[in-house]
């Protein structure tokens, strides 16, 4: 036997397979522990006597089961691990989400959509004309040969814009694509051709005119809509001078040096008037859109933009913060936990939504500023509510000194708590809680209080948009006063409600509709305001959409803004005036000069080369 397991161990050193035990040899039941056996017999059913049972000789021993693991005693299994593609798609979304929760919800949006595009387009292509019309050309100078030539005082004489096309482009743009246009010049001509000279004005036009130019919309650092980025091309593929005189053809023969020229300066002249057009003037009228300004003496409001427009194919979303604060706590916030507002709709030029955070935000700032409180003594309480008023508290007031009974009625009405908007697709209303307290006023002495209760009022509101402000007007729709001390004295207070609910009507509210019906300022700009408006409500947020209506021209908004700004003496200069009949003014005329003899004429000539100058790309 000792030799089987000394020949097995080295069978296993040299293959390097593990052996088997001798253990492993053993019979199954050796290895288990001892058990009682078990006894085989029966029970004769009946009561009868149990036969002895006999015990099962061991037989051939059937191979162990494996045991199942102890979770107390076998280790955990290893935890899965991600891939890194798994891992940063994880981020992602964290990161998402993340940035979501923090997310400043807009209590105000606004909607352009292209129906508004002709109308703007129509306006943009005037002031585009007078921007153009104001370039400013370098004099020409150059000579080809014994040809000398001299081209001054360019003037451009009319814009003639046949092919226009403004469309909305994703990527925050705003794209302007204008096709075979035409523009008309006039400039004054000196050429020398040996010996002979002509000099005097004459007429061109530029022909094929192209121009693509995109407007790039960002978020200012104010929180205000910039322009950010012009991108221009611009291109004139034909030039034509109308040459007369006797020596026309050998002119138009000669014309090709200057034609060039002034085309190669009239295509690096366009670009840059664009630019200055969209950088600087464009981003002067934008800043005539309201970001964070005054409302009244009390409350200001925030159309501060929350992130960059957002622009379509067919539309641009703007997002404002849409926020009201009391002016004497500038830095305070409120909470924004409404709904967002949704804009679906693009059938009307401009579409604007207002959020139930947009109104609940201007009660509670005018609530914080002490602003929702009403007293009224002696004389400006209504006489009968005086006379009723007494009497109902005629046996409190027996009781007083002599010298308080007939002293002035106070009626004093207080908001608790700031009012709520609930807007709802049946209408919009306004919920209000007041305390309503009662106090005779003796002079030179402490006011006594003869009762303090409670007042609910329930206001309708209806919403309207009168040129760039949106109004409200408000209507009493459910009052009730009670009393939160007892039911009893409640019971009492049933006969005072019709006559305090008039008091509300015809003193109270006037003087609200007063202020809500001047309105708050829609952050648009100067000069464009909104007509044809239709209000819609839904869902906590209501939306109206409106036509667009040019009130000014752009050029005399930004006019105006520039001078205000003490900007206007560094404006671009403005085109030459026009007659009634829309034809450009004539050029001043110019008194003849003593002309030199055909020497000193060709000397002056080639004096005047030697200075710096503009030359034509062709020169020499």
């Amino acid at each position: 036997m000792a030799s089987v397991e000394s020949q097995a161990a080295a069978v296993g050193l040299v293959t390097g397979l593990e052996q088997p035990s001798p253990l492993s040899r053993l019979p199954a039941s050796r290895l288990i522990p001892s058990q009682p056996l078990r006894e085989e017999g029966r029970t004769e059913r009946g009561g009868g006597s149990r036969r002895p049972g006999f015990i099962k000789p061991a037989g051939t021993a059937l191979p162990a089961r494996p045991r199942r693991p102890d979770p107390l005693r076998s280790p955990p299994p290893p935890a899965p691990r991600l891939s890194p593609l798994a891992m940063a798609l994880f981020g992602a979304v964290f990161l998402a989400l993340l940035a979501g929760a923090h997310a400043e919800i807009p209590g105000c949006k606004i909607r352009v959509t292209s129906e508004a595009l002709a109308l703007v387009k129509q306006e943009g292509l005037r002031f585009l004309e007078q921007e153009l019309e104001a370039i400013t050309i370098p004099d020409l100078r150059g000579r080809e040969g014994h040809f000398y030539y001299n081209i001054s005082d360019v003037k451009v004489t009319e814009l003639q814009l046949t092919g226009s096309e403004l469309h909305f482009q994703p990527e925050q743009e705003l794209a302007l694509q204008i096709t075979n246009a035409s523009l008309g010049l006039r400039f004054r001509r000196q050429l020398l051709y040996w010996f002979f000279y002509d000099g005097g004005y004459i007429n061109a036009s530029a022909e094929g005119v192209s121009i693509r130019t995109a407007l790039q919309l960002s978020q200012g650092p104010a929180g205000q809509m910039r322009v950010s980025n012009v991108s221009c091309l611009a291109s004139v593929s034909r030039m034509h001078a109308a040459f007369g005189g006797t020596f026309r053809k050998v002119y138009e023969f000669l014309s090709t040096f200057i034609t060039s020229g002034m085309r190669f300066l009239l295509n690096l002249q366009i670009c840059p008037v664009l630019y200055h057009a969209g950088m600087v003037l464009l981003n002067s009228l934008l800043d005539t859109v309201p970001v964070r300004s005054a409302v009244d003496e009390l409350v200001g409001i925030d159309y501060s933009l929350l992130k960059d427009p957002v622009v379509s194919n067919s539309y641009l979303d703007m997002e404002f913060r849409g926020a009201f604060f009391p002016l004497a706590e500038g830095n305070w916030s409120f909470l924004n936990r409404a709904v967002e507002p949704q804009l679906q709709e693009e059938e009307r030029m401009v579409y604007v939504a207002f959020s139930e955070f947009f109104f609940d935000s201007a009660m509670e700032s005018y609530f914080r500023a002490g602003a929702l409180k009403l007293s009224l003594v002696g004389d400006k309480v209504p006489h009968d509510l005086d006379i009723l008023l007494r009497a109902t508290y005629f046996g409190s007031i027996v009781l007083l000194s002599p010298a308080v009974i007939d002293s002035p009625l106070k009626l004093e009405l207080q908001v608790t708590a700031p009012p709520r908007c609930t807007i709802k697709p049946s209408g919009t209303t306004i919920s209000v809680t007041a305390t309503v307290t009662i106090a005779l006023v003796p002079p030179m002495q402490p006011e006594v209080q003869l009762s303090s209760m409670v007042m609910d009022a329930r206001f309708s509101a209806k919403m309207a948009l009168r040129g760039k402000a949106l109004r409200t007007q408000l209507d009493l729709r459910k009052f009730r006063i009670y009393s939160n001390q007892s039911a009893i004295e409640s019971l009492a207070l049933i006969p005072l409600q019709a006559p305090l609910k008039t008091l509300l009507q015809i003193g109270v509210m006037p003087m609200l509709n007063e202020r809500t019906w001047r309105g708050v300022q829609i952050p648009l700009p100067e000069g464009i305001n909104f007509v044809r408006e239709v209000v819609t409500n839904h869902a906590g947020f209501l939306t109206i959409g409106a036509d667009l209506h040019f009130a000014k021209g752009l050029r005399e908004v930004i006019d105006k803004n520039r001078e205000e700004a003490g900007e206007h003496g560094a404006s671009r200069p403005r085109p030459p005036p026009r007659h009634a009949t829309g034809s450009p003014a004539p050029p001043p005329v110019v008194p003849p000069r003593p002309r030199p003899t055909l020497m000193v004429r060709k000397a002056m000539w080639e004096n005047s080369f030697t200075k710096p100058a503009i030359c034509s790309p062709l020169s020499p």
